[in-house]
């Protein structure tokens, strides 16, 4: 059948053996045990029985607080949200002013430029027009004086330019370290089309503006105070409001959307985002400058505002789960190797000494069985010599004239040079015939002849009949493996003369698990005894059943 030739209808299944041992049982089903306790665990602990999506959210934050604060050049000065916050500063973000550096009454003018830069000694050293990054204006060319020991190039700029450089200390504005921020987030996870927001259902206009974000008695508040912010970051807002920083807000929603255990709060965390040490860093902290514009006799003046502060960085993370019988499915899949390594280890165990030495030599004889390759090794014997010939098989070159793989030693010395032969000369013979009596072949595999070099035929032998052709041993034989068989048919009694050949040649054993190969001369003497009826015969089979058998 068509399904037989293409293996479509064939089912194939490892061997398994079974060890009856009350120790390795008991081995087996603990680690099976263990294995799936942790399967189990991890499974719970993972919820590796949901489907998961991640989330998409969006913030908007509100501070609110007043401070009076005492400012060099410009006295009591009572800061609100607009003062502290009222610039933006990216998304999801707000900035709160902590310390200030003023420069008050500039206007278009010319002045000396700020010391180290644009520092001369005559006009020469001076250039009309020059700019760079670090300038304050535009040079007009004269060398002027900046201070007793000092001089610096005129430069067009605003006047007076800003001369002081380090941040005061302590902040002026450190009194933001009171003010609170309301930091709403909305989120949805779009693969369930839900939505959330961290101002939760059950809260009301009264417990919004009463309640203050605590970790351990009001974790669900979404009112912070600034100063707790950078506490909870682990930095003291003293030292940080001086020359400001970033800090980062971290809100976490882990769900679990399952009806029975539905769970889906926000988690706040909080931690400092830029690097705080000044020697560690160039430019630390952050600061901008603005400006505040007024006119006094037609003539535009400014107030120029150097801020430092701290940028509150809102960050949103979240991952929602829900159970599916497919995750759990492929999860149960994905597991089910890690059994293997229960045989694994026993296999291990039983391999080495540690478990015991007669069970590791008999396990090994069962579990592994020697299997020959497709390339076939072929076992040769010639009659003048007193080595059985282990050779590869070959397509294209004759038996006879193969050179051997090994040789070995016949188990019974002598026998060959001390059986009596008889000269039988053939002129019809093949050349690669030594003895005169075998039959031509196409087939390279028997063209092999009982000699490896000129003399008599084995064939005539006195034991050669004796031992292979004679009837009545060779149906003592046969009645050995089937005692109520009447009657033999030559094909059952040819079979049983290449048997009775090979055993004699060739003992119960071949080296090396070789096919033995009957010479040409002696087959066609067995047939010739026991002819097939229709005269064909097949010859040298291989397969996995016959593993070498003549036809």
């Amino acid at each position: 059948m068509a399904c037989g030739l293409l293996n479509l209808c064939v089912y194939e299944t490892n061997k398994r053996f079974r060890i009856k041992s009350v120790e390795l049982g008991t081995l087996k089903w603990t680690l099976n045990g263990a294995v799936l306790l942790f399967i189990c665990f991890m499974m719970l602990w993972n919820k590796e029985y949901q489907e998961h999506d991640l989330v998409t959210s969006s913030v908007t934050t509100k501070v609110k607080g007043v401070a009076l604060a005492s400012i060099p050049e410009m006295g009591l000065v009572v800061w609100d949200v607009v003062d502290h916050s009222g610039l933006a500063q990216g998304k999801n973000s707000f900035f709160v002013a902590t310390n200030v550096i003023v420069t008050k009454n500039q206007k278009q003018g010319k002045c000396p430029e700020v010391a180290p830069w644009g520092l001369c000694k005559t006009d020469k050293d001076c250039q009309k027009g020059f700019s760079d990054q670090q300038s304050h204006g535009v040079q007009t060319g004269p060398c002027v004086k900046f201070d007793v020991l000092k001089k610096t190039c005129e430069v067009s700029a605003w006047c007076p330019v800003e001369n002081r450089k380090s941040p005061p200390r302590p902040a002026l504005l450190a009194s933001a370290e009171n003010f609170t921020v309301l930091v709403k987030n909305n989120i949805r996870f779009p693969a369930f089309n839900y939505i959330r927001r961290n101002i939760l259902p059950e809260m009301t206009d009264k417990d919004l503006k009463g309640c203050l974000y605590n970790r351990y008695t009001n974790p669900f508040c979404p009112v912070f105070r600034l100063g707790d912010i950078v506490h909870e970051a682990k930095e003291r807002f003293s030292d940080m409001a001086v020359e400001g920083g970033v800090i980062g807000i971290q809100i976490d929603w882990n769900c679990d959307l399952n009806r029975f255990f539905h769970s889906c709060l926000p988690k706040y965390s909080f931690r400092r985002l830029d690097e705080k040490e000044s020697n560690r860093t160039l430019y630390p902290g952050l600061n901008f400058r603005f400006a505040r514009y007024s006119t006094i006799n037609g003539v535009e003046h400014r107030t120029l505002f150097k801020v430092y502060g701290i940028r509150f960085d809102v960050m949103v993370f979240g991952k929602a789960g829900k159970f599916s019988i497919i995750q759990l499915i492929i999860y149960i899949g994905s597991t089910l190797s890690y059994y293997a390594l229960t045989t694994v280890f026993i296999d291990w165990l039983i391999g080495t000494n540690c478990y015991s030495r007669k069970a590791k030599h008999n396990y090994s004889e069962k579990q592994c069985e020697s299997v020959q390759d497709q390339k076939y090794l072929l076992c040769v014997s010639f009659v003048d010599e007193e080595q059985l010939r282990v050779v590869k098989m070959s397509r294209n070159k004759r038996l006879q004239e193969t050179k051997p793989l090994s040789q070995h030693q016949w188990k019974v010395s002598g026998l060959v040079t001390d059986m009596p032969l008889l000269e039988i000369s053939s002129s019809r013979c093949p050349d690669w015939c030594q003895c005169g009596c075998c039959h031509s072949s196409a087939s390279f595999l028997e063209q092999l002849c009982c000699r490896k070099s000129k003399g008599r035929c084995i064939t005539t032998s006195s034991l050669f009949p004796a031992l292979v052709l004679t009837r009545s041993i060779l149906e003592i034989a046969l009645l050995y493996v089937a005692p109520l068989a009447e009657q033999h048919k030559d094909d059952q009694l040819r079979q049983q003369a290449y048997a009775q050949y090979i055993k004699w040649r060739f003992g119960d054993f071949t080296p090396m698990d070789a096919v033995p190969v009957i010479p040409s001369c002696c087959v066609w003497r067995i047939r010739e005894q026991y002819p097939s009826p229709d005269g064909k015969y097949s010859g040298i089979i291989f397969g996995c059943a016959s593993n070498g058998v003549l036809k």
